[in-house]
């Protein structure tokens, strides 16, 4: 227990270091042409500063299109920047419907990333063609590297050029920054950290469940950090699994950890109380979208102490992958 605790205090006091400074005035001063921004971030090395909170695009592209429009209006007027694609969400629904509703308008307002499955050179580098013209845009904020899954699929990708081409589309000023994805083990994660240096951003799971299984916080957090990488946390709420479900973005019938043990915004503070840059969350709707922008206007951090009682409040749920039904 002491040295979980320990671990934990070590944790927050990186985070110290990604929250940018503010005052009674913060809210005002964090301005731009739109109007109030959600507190910022420092995104790992690239100095860059980011909103806490960010939209997923998985979840846009499932909407229907005048519910996506409500949802991205709410988040733009909520004072969220940051927004997150993939070329295999709705096949490239996703991209498109940001191309149409957020882009036109936007695009030097908003911070865009997005994905590529891509194994190959020679798919990767067309993976970018049609992210950029789905997105209608010239250029990505942010290109990631997405799921990698284990130590073999890295090496595999590697051998393949993949990680060659996400370095040139940088050079070449189609992305500023580049970054890696993936949901279902860590050790990939440690396997991409051994063999390159490259990448600017990885995107992991961060919940309550995760330090209780095949953790992400535990085995990958302190690694990206200590070498400047902006951690973009994903499935917060385990991707529908905080809620019963074992499908994707689904609720279900097994035990729920919220609300039964504990409550949205408990989960929420504790992932931005460790050192991430941005809380990608995947809202079913405008509502929900609203929801999770007052959640990050609330935020005030959590302690060691707190933060250790709640993930032992649902450690029997999270034993051997219950909850995150998509870690390997």
């Amino acid at each position: 227990m002491n040295d979980r605790r320990e671990f934990l205090k070590y944790l927050a006091g990186l985070t110290a270091s990604l929250v940018l400074p503010t005052d009674g005035l913060a809210h005002e001063l964090s301005r731009d042409q739109l109007g109030n921004l959600l507190p910022q971030r420092i995104l790992g090395r690239t100095g860059e500063k980011v909103t806490m909170l960010g939209l997923g695009g998985w979840h846009i592209g499932r909407m229907s299109e005048s519910e996506a429009q409500k949802t991205l209006e709410v988040a733009l007027e909520g004072g969220v920047r940051f927004f997150d694609s993939a070329e295999s969400y709705q096949a490239g629904g996703s991209e498109r419907r940001l191309g149409k509703l957020l882009v036109p308008k936007y695009r030097e307002k908003v911070f865009i990333m997005t994905k590529s499955t891509a194994t190959t050179a020679k798919g990767v580098r067309q993976h970018l063609e049609d992210s950029l013209r789905r997105l209608n845009t010239d250029y990505l904020d942010l290109w990631q590297v997405h799921a990698v899954t284990s130590t073999r699929d890295v090496d595999h990708r590697i051998a393949n050029g993949v990680f060659e081409v996400i370095q040139e589309a940088k050079a070449s000023g189609k992305t500023r920054y580049i970054g890696f994805t993936g949901h279902s083990n860590p050790q990939a994660h440690a396997q991409v950290l051994k063999r390159s240096d490259i990448f600017d951003t990885c995107q992991m799971p961060v919940n309550l469940a995760d330090p209780t299984y095949n953790s992400f916080i535990k085995n990958i957090m302190p690694k990206l950090v200590d070498r400047k990488i902006g951690v973009l946390a994903m499935k917060t709420l385990a991707n529908g699994g905080f809620f019963g479900g074992s499908r994707q973005g689904q609720h279900g019938n097994k035990p729920k950890i919220i609300p039964d043990r504990v409550s949205i915004e408990e989960a929420l503070h504790f992932v931005w109380s460790l050192p991430v840059s941005v809380l990608i969350t995947g809202p079913d709707d405008a509502r929900q979208m609203q929801e999770k922008v007052d959640l990050a206007r609330s935020f005030s951090s959590m302690d060691t102490s707190r933060r250790q009682q709640l993930i032992d409040k649902i450690a029997d749920l999270a034993q051997q992958g219950s909850v995150e039904y998509y870690k390997t």
